[in-house]
């Protein structure tokens, strides 16, 4: 990987490569780079997958097969930034098939216990409004949410 900006380094338990395809079938603009393979005499079998490079959206990541040791948590999560429903229920359904669980306010984790926020790019502006009682109902109105719902944000943000 080339030394500009930064890359996040996402710890498995031998599901990297598999990882890596999935993301990169779920966002535009990725695709899978180099893989790596352990060694003979290493911590995991020879010729198994160390390391695979991929972009997801544009964005870097090495993905390590390093054991059991860690685990995701919802620490740390990807927010994901919707322009419509129709992208926030895409994000929803594809990394929350195959055994991921959907979480309140939009975060969910996906298979393999990565947590991602599906967020409609409008809420910053809607909770961040000078109005504190329109930013007070989208915030109780998103509250109550598993998957958002924009229309209905809307809908609190314009007190109907």
């Amino acid at each position: 990987m080339a030394s500009d900006g930064f890359t996040t380094c996402l710890w498995f338990d031998g599901q990297a490569e598999e990882a890596a395809h999935f993301y990169v079938s779920v966002f535009k603009n990725s695709s899978v780079g180099k893989i790596a393979r352990y060694p003979e005499g290493a911590p995991q079998p020879a010729g198994s997958v160390m390391t695979v490079e991929f972009t997801a959206n544009g964005h870097k990541f090495l993905g390590l097969n390093g054991g059991p040791q860690f685990k995701f948590t919802e620490a740390v999560s990807f927010m994901i930034f919707c322009e419509n429903q129709e992208e926030i229920d895409y994000y929803w359904a594809k990394l929350t098939e195959n055994g991921g669980e959907p979480g309140p306010c939009g975060w969910l984790k996906d298979q393999y216990g990565v947590s991602w926020q599906v967020v409609p790019d409008r809420l910053d502006d809607m909770i961040t409004d000078p109005d504190p009682a329109k930013a007070a109902r989208v915030t109780a109105a998103f509250m109550a949410m598993s998957k958002f719902d924009i229309a209905t944000l809307e809908k609190a943000y314009a007190g109907e």
